[in-house]
Order: C-alpha cells, then structure tokens, then sequence
C-alpha cells in the first residue's frame, strides 16, 4: 500500500518547493493542455522563436522520459515526420513516437535508435536530460557536463549537416570550455533561457546547427 507524505514529514525546504510547484503556471498549464511535464514549454518557446522542428522533419529525443518534449516534438513533425525517444527509463507510450529504452551510449541501444531512423536524414536531436541533483554544485555539475558531452557526441554522430542540437546546459564549471569546443564543431551557436525556466536556476539551452 503507497505511503501517504504528509507536510509534517516533509523538511521546510521540501514544503516550501512542493508549495511552489502546486503553485506554478506552467504546472497548472501543462496539467490543463495534457503536457506530461512543465517542460514542454520551454520547448514550445524555443521553436517558437526559431522554428528549428518543422513538418516531416526526423527528430530523436535523448533522455526523454516522461515524454513532454516528445510530446510537442511529435506535433512538429506531424504524421509525415519522425519521433524516436529514448531514455534508460520506461516511458509511456505517445502516438507517433518510436520509443528505445535503454542507454544510447552501449551499442545495441545507439544500433537500435539508427534502425528507426532508418537511413533518413536526422534535423534535429533534443537533450533535456539532466543528473537527479543532490544540491552540491561539486557533485552536479559535473555529472550535467558528462550529459552535455554525450549529447554532443550523439548530434555529430548522427546530425545531418544544417540539423540542430538542443540541449539544455548548466551554467558553471566546464560550460564555458564545452562552448568553446562546441563553436569548433558548429556552424552556430546560440543561447536562450525560455520563460518556462525558473528564474533562479541555472539552466540554459543551447543551439548548435552543425
């Protein structure tokens, strides 16, 4: 049987997050539109602006579970494009979406994710993945970064020349040296906080059109 949390169980800092969740816009917004997560907006926004994912386009999503940036990504492309998420995490089904649990790093998973795109050219890889955070920016900023890289590493893999990789980042230590080497493997790259993100945290999203 679950276990119920109560307030009184919660630590101050914990009720005081909790309250600001329940509180949010774009929680309520996502809960009223049937986004899985909040993060679907940043998404939104980001497209938005700059119309990276359009129809028919063949899109893979890394570390996508619950499946919020599938879900708008999915829309994009439309019923002629192509949605493939993964994550080492179960995620539940999205219509149009081809989904691939597993790690992308060990080969049957990277061979299984190629298969779906099956030969089409891919425009665009999305990175929200993140490290569950333990608060200490000694442990968590690093672990980010090592997201970032293989991210990275996947988009020059598997991008087609004039695709795009969105990733969220951590701002702080080894950013800056992960931009630089960045801008030499990239035509472009751009920066953008989304209004969707918390103003105190320290996330950002960069563009980079190889």
């Amino acid at each position: 049987m679950a276990t119920r949390i109560t307030n009184k169980k919660l630590s101050k800092s914990s009720r005081a997050w909790m309250q600001e969740h329940l509180d949010d816009h774009y929680v309520k917004l996502a809960q009223k539109d049937g986004y899985r997560a909040r993060a679907a907006y940043k998404l939104l926004e980001i497209n938005d602006k700059l119309k990276l994912i359009r129809p028919g386009m063949t899109v893979v999503d890394l570390g996508s579970a619950p499946g919020s940036w599938s879900q708008v990504a999915a829309k994009l492309v439309g019923d002629n494009g192509t949605l493939i998420a993964s994550d080492i995490l179960p995620m539940d089904y999205l219509d149009n979406v081809t989904f691939i649990q597993g790690d992308f790093r060990e080969q049957d998973v990277f061979d299984n994710i190629m298969a779906a795109v099956a030969g089409r050219p891919v425009d665009v890889v999305l990175s929200d993945m993140a490290p569950n955070t333990s608060g200490f920016a000694a442990v968590d900023q690093p672990r980010m970064m090592y997201l970032c890289e293989l991210a990275v590493d996947f988009a020059l893999q598997t991008l087609t020349d004039g695709g795009t990789l969105i990733m969220k980042v951590f701002q702080g230590e080894g950013s800056d040296e992960l931009r630089k080497t960045m801008q030499g493997q990239f035509s472009k790259l751009r920066s953008i906080k989304p209004a969707a993100s918390r103003a105190r945290s320290k996330e950002m999203y960069w563009l980079a059109t190889k």
